[in-house]
């Protein structure tokens, strides 16, 4: 049973499947974030097309 537990002890596999869920939790924040900024720039850009476009300038 001890050596089960020292075996245990020794496994980094756990570790680095949670470092690379976390590093990937990490780069969809980013992406979310990054995709919503240009989402917004985007939007701000066509109702200012759509305004000019409406008034004939």
């Amino acid at each position: 049973m001890k050596a089960i537990f020292k075996r245990f002890a020794k496994s980094e596999s756990g570790a680095t499947a949670i470092e690379y869920g976390l590093i990937a939790a990490l780069i969809a924040v980013v992406i979310i974030g990054a995709v919503t900024a240009l989402g917004d720039n985007i939007s701000s850009t066509f109702q200012t097309i759509a305004d000019k476009i409406g008034t004939g300038e």
